[in-house]
């Protein structure tokens, strides 16, 4: 992996580490700490990164390419979700360090190299006993970013009511 001093900037413009700065001698020390505990992975285009359904401890932030993310439907046609690419500074996996649920969705990559940063939830939530402002500052992102999951969800839900109600009132 690049050297610590490359990949700060790219931490720091993660969301979960968007509370960090690098001109605070503490957050540049935590970050190393997270930084040393993270690994690289490589994947050629096409390779799974994540699959749906399945179980992984792993966070992952995309460092170099571009992944596409898809969703079975119920009735299992496979649905694009999204195209991302490592300059849009996106992470995928988060819930993995705190949960062990099954991932939500499939993502692949979708470029020849691509490449990703992994850091465990056992290592992330070591390192949280280390540092508990770390912790505080990550999991206030993924509680805020579920908050607003949840919502959406909410909002997609009554619209979906709404257009199906009034297709069964337009049959009557």
């Amino acid at each position: 992996m690049d050297n610590f001093e490359k990949v700060l900037p790219k931490l720091i413009q993660i969301e979960l580490f968007s509370d960090f700065s690098m001109d605070n001698e503490n957050d540049c020390r935590i970050l190393k700490m997270v930084y040393e505990s993270m690994s690289l992975q490589h994947y050629k285009k096409g390779d799974v990164i994540i699959k749906e359904g399945d179980y992984g401890d792993l966070f992952y932030i995309l460092y170099e390419g571009k992944v596409k993310v898809q969703r079975a439907t119920p009735a299992g046609d496979v649905i694009a979700l999204a195209d991302l690419t490592a300059e849009q500074n996106v992470f995928f996996g988060e819930t993995a360090l705190i949960s062990d649920d099954a991932r939500s969705a499939t993502v692949k990559a979708a470029s020849s190299n691509c490449t990703a940063i992994t850091l465990s939830s056992k290592k992330f939530l070591t390192l949280c006993d280390q540092e508990p402002l770390l912790g505080y500052r990550v999991l206030l992102h993924l509680a805020r970013r579920m908050s607003q999951t949840v919502r959406n969800t909410n909002s997609d839900k009554a619209t979906l009511y709404e257009a199906l109600f009034s297709e069964i009132e337009g049959d009557l």
